[in-house]
């Protein structure tokens, strides 16, 4: 006979322990079946926790349940509820086993005629709650994969002309927010790789593929927030500035950006020109100013302008964070 699986839950955050209920069953079943309901608990949307399980699980069959019976019914009721909630969810779908680590599980394996597959009900084998970790998600990220913990994060980028406060802000802000931030690695690699000023045109490609490697290094050490200063859309508008064009993977690598950032902050050029030897000039800096702010606006990336001392351009900033 073959054995059909089902599991549940809001996975708010998806952890190690929901994790291991689903590889426990993924052991013992030919198919597994995952119900995920909304919920008001997190902020992050179903559609992107139910991407948590297909990543990591992709032989797993994924049911994204909305309109879910309410909690703050008496239980009797909620339980009756759940369970009508829950066949007409797998629209006349056998199961053989329910898989879970909770009371529920003798209710609705009930329900649905199948085996109470009871896994780890003590939390001895992985010692965490989706409360403790919404408490202090920080703090507990050694139960959360990768794939989930940088969902969790607010992720931040600063834009802007060279020499207008993007690597001071978003140093001050990370150590006044006791978290991390993303240095510019094009302005490193110029430095290290120039020819009388110039980097090649495959070059650019590089340093946005470097670029975004390390920030999802550094983002596994984010504490609630992450400042990135600039992003492949900046290096994209470096590559026409020397070269007239972009090559089409660097043109692809930009426009990704747009679903990679949370929040667009645009560094505006009212603070005094720093003449380092690595820029050109202040008039250039203008120029290139207005040329980003056009590109944003092509690509109808919504941004906020910052100005003023670095004090007003934080004080802006946390205006916009989640709390």
């Amino acid at each position: 006979m073959k054995k059909i699986g089902l599991t549940l839950g809001k996975y708010a955050p998806l952890h190690k322990g929901h994790q291991y209920v689903i590889e426990t069953a993924l052991k013992e079943v030919d198919e597994l079946f995952v119900i995920i309901y909304d919920t008001p608990l997190i902020s992050v949307p179903l559609h992107v926790r139910a991407g948590w399980i297909k990543t990591l699980y992709p032989q797993v069959k994924v049911i994204e349940a909305r309109n879910s019976p309410s909690e703050n019914m008496p239980l009797p009721a909620y339980e009756k509820a759940e369970e009508e909630f829950i066949k007409k969810l797998l629209n006349g779908q056998p199961i053989t086993h329910f898989y879970c680590s909770e009371y529920y599980g003798e209710h609705v394996s009930r329900a649905l005629g199948a085996q109470d597959r009871r896994v780890d009900e003590k939390r001895s084998t992985v010692p965490v709650s989706a409360t403790k970790i919404r408490q202090n998600t920080f703090e507990n990220r050694r139960f959360l994969s990768p794939v989930v913990y940088k969902d969790l994060i607010q992720k931040i980028v600063f834009m802007g002309a060279p020499s207008t406060g993007k690597t001071t802000l978003a140093q001050a802000l990370a150590k006044d927010l006791n978290t991390v931030w993303m240095p510019e690695y094009g302005r490193e690699y110029w430095a290290e790789h120039q020819i009388n000023r110039r980097i090649g045109l495959k070059e650019f490609i590089t340093i946005a593929k470097t670029h975004i490697a390390r920030e999802d290094m550094l983002l596994q050490e984010a504490n609630k927030y992450f400042f990135v200063d600039t992003n492949a859309i900046t290096t994209y508008m470096f590559s026409l500035d020397y070269h007239g064009k972009a090559l089409p993977e660097m043109t692809r690598l930009a426009q990704q950006c747009q679903s990679r950032y949370d929040l667009f902050f645009l560094c505006e050029d009212d603070i005094p020109y720093d003449d380092t030897w690595d820029r050109s000039g202040e008039q250039k800096r203008g120029v290139f100013h207005q040329q980003i702010i056009a590109d944003l606006e092509k690509r109808k990336i919504p941004f906020i302008r910052l100005k003023g001392s670095l004090a007003q351009r934080m004080a802006t900033v946390k205006k916009y964070l989640k709390d």
